[in-house]
């Protein structure tokens, strides 16, 4: 399965979820550095397709799936794993998600609130006292 088909199938199934995924963004966190394929930072869920074709290997290897899967247990991330030889197809991808959706609402873990970002910040009202103070300072 191609990588960009892959990521758009998890990024679907991730926000019919109700996870925010940002695509394609650099995750830094405990030594940990790649750019990850999808993440909801608000929730610290998000998904990493390998492939060779994007050259995952490299920066996705054995060491930094231990290191991922080490803060889940611990409860701190939560990132799904998928190698293209476990799942070269929609199907076999379908799978994964469903397995890895399953255990994260079996875990509680939820998606995050909306982001205050996400509405226009409105200061809050100036009392007439402070306006009238300021007026005459002028």
């Amino acid at each position: 399965m191609e990588e960009r088909a892959a990521c758009a199938q998890l990024k679907q199934r991730f926000e019919a979820a109700g996870f925010r995924i940002k695509e394609n963004i650099l995750f830094d966190e405990h030594g940990v550095r790649f750019e990850i394929d999808g993440f909801d930072a608000d929730s610290r869920v998000g998904y990493e397709y390998v492939t060779r074709e994007a050259g995952d290997g490299w920066d996705v290897d054995g060491d930094v799936i231990a290191a991922l899967d080490e803060r889940r247990s611990r409860g701190e991330l939560h990132v799904l794993i998928v190698d293209e030889d476990d799942a070269p197809d929609k199907a076999s991808l379908d799978q994964e998600i469903d397995s890895f959706l399953k255990a994260l609402r079996e875990a509680g873990v939820q998606p995050g609130a909306p982001k205050s970002a996400d509405k226009p910040d409105k200061p809050p009202p100036t009392p007439k006292a402070a306006k009238k103070k300021s007026r005459k300072s002028k």
